[in-house]
């Protein structure tokens, strides 16, 4: 079934790239660049997905974009955000959402926006973790706490997803910044504390007693 798909870009590289992958989809394109995102709404009605290239300036306005599809209807939004921006990226969560890091591939970007457009069957139970309160979607990066959407940067929930995921395991600020941050990292293993402690703040008292500070090694998650 055709869908109709809104790119707002303002490069080169990701307009060429997009008008690769979006060729090889069922889909009507509509595109332009982010100032005119609010126009190209208006004028085409009826749209199924946006994908939105929210790198520099332009990641501040995601929250706009979320809220201008939630007056639209049931629109999807795909985020194209830079690598170096993960760590203030939120990811949307009233709308249904993804998105992809800057200079992924074609097929990535495609499989994405195919899981967007046409999602086929529901989340399995395999893509929900739940403890007490807490429910993290793991096939779209979103959190709730006693039904309420969690608003988490990118790298919140990444160590948050990661710990949950890895019950009763202690592991220490290097190995979290490894499999978290990844190997070209090259911040001091700090960052860990004040991630954790963000984590921790926004979980809320209770759940927050879950994220324990292993002395002499790191950090664990308990069931």
């Amino acid at each position: 079934m055709g869908k109709s798909v809104i790119f707002v870009a303002d490069s080169l590289d990701n307009a060429h790239k997009f008008q690769q992958v979006l060729s090889g989809l069922d889909v009507e394109v509509a595109a332009g660049s982010s100032a005119q995102l609010k126009n190209l709404l208006v004028q085409h009605p009826g749209y199924d997905l946006v994908v939105y290239e929210a790198r520099g300036e332009a990641l501040g306005r995601v929250a706009q974009a979320e809220s201008l599809l939630l007056e639209d209807g049931s629109a999807a939004l795909l985020v194209i955000v830079g690598e170096d921006q993960l760590g203030e990226f939120r990811l949307p969560v009233q709308v249904k959402s993804d998105f992809v890091v800057h200079g992924a591939s074609p097929d990535e970007c495609a499989a994405r926006i195919r899981q967007l457009l046409w999602p086929g069957n529901e989340s399995s139970a395999s893509d929900f973790v739940a403890v007490d309160s807490l429910t993290i979607n793991l096939a779209t990066y979103q959190v709730n706490v006693a039904g309420e959407p969690l608003d988490l940067t990118y790298l919140e929930y990444a160590l948050l997803a990661f710990l949950v995921t890895h019950p009763g395991r202690a592991y220490s600020r290097d190995a979290l910044l490894r499999r978290v941050w990844g190997f070209d990292y090259y911040g001091g293993s700090r960052t860990v504390d004040v991630h954790v402690r963000r984590v921790r703040a926004k979980l809320g008292p209770d759940l927050a007693q879950h994220l324990e500070t292993v002395r002499g090694v790191g950090y664990l998650w308990s069931a």
